[in-house]
């Protein structure tokens, strides 16, 4: 036999049928399905060839143990999900990317058992006859909002777009010129209008807007008056704005709806936990809003979900348009939306049952305690080509809430050794690799691992992999 360092070619690969007879092969056959061992063996054995081709295959890697090994380590690869747990330290609570909000235990206990058993989604059980799907949050969002009238769908882009498509299609839709705001991934309010069928009135400037403004733009082809609520930028300085009130009165005098766009939709006042004030839903409903939209998945702390409560009557008109049906949510996201709601009835317990509101409450201090519990862990394991400290740092609440408000918190401020320059960008890639990935952000040329977001229950798999970490 030649030697294993000796060229091999294409002629000298073992074929299929008899490498899946070797005993090498065995354990992978019995924890994945033979469909799925001869695949990735198939697709080994064409990369071998192509190695072959170009004079870079080794006898070596003809060895039966040695193609197992591979096709092993491809099924691994393959099954691996794509959609992974990670812990999220970049300092931002409502991370867009990584999810936003997490969901309470009540809640994933909900969403099980909408997920094992059928369920009553559109099942009226007092009458045994058919019922609507928003029935399951209806009467929660009622009683949390004061509004009328609820319905969901998908999102709050979906929200907007099925409420003006509803109220305004073809015709016009006044809005400030400062509340033209970009929700993100480069969607616009604009965009939506036009989307939905609305043509735009710009009133007003970018810093100041009147409520003569809104008046001097009404004609016989307007059909609502929009305010938007700009939770992802502040604008500071020689300011106007017309408050939702006003735009009420403006409304009534000229027998328009006003809508309002209030994002991150808060319904709760978070002053009473000492974080910055945010309006709430119910607040404009008290000032008169005709139908307001706002997310489930930012500061309510739910699943993705668009919702728009107000006026009985426009929400009716809302459920008959075609384009309800495409954007409807699905039995899980009614399940989890529930769950989150049923929370809001004990608002003395809900800075410890939301997960979303305690991470946002967690104290300096605490934050600060906890680094310091886990500096040496990530110590020991970057060894001496990187210095740990822990440090003060803040954190903010993300997906376009308070964008101009900062959390006071602490964590690991990961900078390069003085005596060995490794690469933080390096670093920051094999954290990424971990079993785990652990997300921070490179700034002013060190790694910074935020504590705010993790839990002390996750505590004992974030020290485990720090552990087994090797550079």
């Amino acid at each position: 036999m030649p030697s294993d360092s000796t060229p091999a070619r294409a002629a000298d690969i073992p074929s299929l049928d008899r490498l899946l007879n070797e005993v090498d092969f065995a354990p992978a056959l019995m924890r994945y399905s033979r469909t799925q061992v001869t695949t990735a063996l198939r697709e080994e054995l064409t990369a071998l060839r192509q190695q072959a081709a170009l004079g870079e295959l080794l006898h070596d890697a003809l060895i039966p143990g040695s193609i197992a090994r591979s096709v092993d380590a491809r099924l691994q690869q393959q099954m691996r999900p794509r959609l992974r747990a990670v812990f999220n330290l970049t300092g931002t609570v409502l991370h867009t990317n990584l999810g936003r909000a997490l969901l309470p235990a009540e809640v994933q206990e909900s969403v099980v058992r909408a997920l094992s058993a059928p369920v009553n989604l559109e099942y009226d059980l007092s009458s045994g006859g058919r019922g609507d799907r928003d029935d399951v949050v209806e009467p929660l969002l009622r009683e949390l909002t004061g509004a009328e009238a609820a319905t969901v769908v998908n999102n709050n882009a979906a929200a907007v777009l099925l409420m003006l498509n509803t109220l305004a299609n073809r015709r016009e839709v006044v809005v400030s010129r400062g509340e033209l705001v970009e929700i993100g991934g480069a969607f616009r309010i604009p965009d939506v209008m036009r989307s939905a069928g609305s043509k735009l009135i710009e009133v007003g400037t970018t810093n100041c807007t009147h409520a003569s403004d809104y008046a001097g733009a009404v004609n016989a082809r307007t059909a609502l008056l929009m305010k938007v609520h700009t939770s992802n930028y502040a604008i500071t300085g020689y300011t106007a704005s017309v408050g939702i009130d006003e735009l009420a009165a403006q409304g009534r005098a000229h027998g328009l709806p006003v809508v309002v766009d209030l994002g991150s939709g808060s319904l709760v006042d978070l002053v009473h936990w000492g974080l910055p004030k945010e309006p709430t839903v119910r607040e404009a409903i008290v000032a008169g809003a005709d139908l307001v939209a706002f997310s489930g998945d930012k500061l309510l702390g739910g699943p993705q979900a668009g919702i728009i409560v107000g006026r009985a009557d426009l929400i009716a008109r809302i459920k008959k348009n075609p384009l309800k049906r495409a954007l409807r949510v699905g039995k899980l996201t009614l399940a989890a939306l529930e769950a989150v709601l049923r929370l809001y009835r004990a608002p003395e317990l809900l800075a410890e049952k939301l997960t979303v509101l305690r991470l946002l409450t967690r104290s300096a201090p605490q934050i600060e305690n906890q680094a310091r519990r886990l500096m040496p862990v990530v110590q020991a394991a970057l060894g001496d080509a990187f210095e740990v400290a822990a440090t003060p740092m803040t954190s903010q609440v993300g997906s376009g809430a308070m964008p101009a408000e900062r959390l006071p918190s602490c964590g690991l401020r990961v900078t390069q050794s003085r005596a060995k320059r490794s690469s933080l960008n390096r670093l920051e890639a094999m954290l990424r690799e971990l079993p785990r990935p652990v997300i921070g952000r490179i700034a002013d040329k060190a790694l910074w691992l935020d504590m705010r977001c993790l839990e002390v229950t996750d505590e004992a798999e974030f020290t485990a992999q720090w552990s087994a970490f090797h550079r």
